[in-house]
């Protein structure tokens, strides 16, 4: 039973500090209204709050303009701020590159992948060369024309084929 009673004891105590704090903060609202916003004098006829509107109107327009221009600085010096931030990780080298796989690409293909679908330009460099007949030595033609190894052989085994082999050379 006396839970019960401070329990409520408290509450009611709690109830009357929460009504002065809002008393007090109406009072330092109004307060702080005389000190920050003068009171508003209106003119007597419709013709002078009309003219009184105009210029409210006007001061806010120019205000909104001066918005505007801070918040377009604002962006634009983001927008720099970005920039610089990639161009310095840039430089630092902490942008790891992808590594490259091989692909195979003819000179054609790469040509026409650099410089567009537009250019047609051939890549064939053999047909830029000039064809040169080849002239065989009399010589080569010896060697070549050995005829049947096993009668070279024989022609030289014995000492006829080193007579002969001797002769010929000399």
């Amino acid at each position: 039973m006396l839970f019960i009673v401070s329990q409520s004891l408290m509450l009611s105590i709690a109830k009357g500090l929460l009504e002065e704090e809002a008393k007090e903060n109406e009072q330092e609202r109004i307060r702080w209204m005389e000190e920050n916003c003068p009171p508003l004098s209106l003119p007597g006829g419709t013709q002078q709050l009309m003219e009184f509107l105009k210029e409210l109107h006007h001061k806010i327009d120019v205000i909104d303009e001066e918005r505007y221009d801070l918040e377009r600085k604002v962006n634009k010096s983001t927008k720099e701020i970005e920039d610089l931030n990639i161009k310095v990780i840039d430089l630092k080298g902490k942008f790891k590159k992808p590594t490259l796989r091989k692909v195979r690409m003819s000179a054609d293909a790469m040509l026409q992948a650099l410089l567009g679908s537009k250019h047609k330009v051939s890549m064939d460099l053999r047909a830029n060369l000039k064809q040169v007949k080849k002239e065989v030595k009399e010589e080569d033609k010896d060697l070549r024309n050995v005829g049947d190894w096993r009668q070279n052989i024989e022609d030289k085994s014995g000492m006829d084929g080193r007579k002969k082999m001797f002769e010929s050379e000399s």
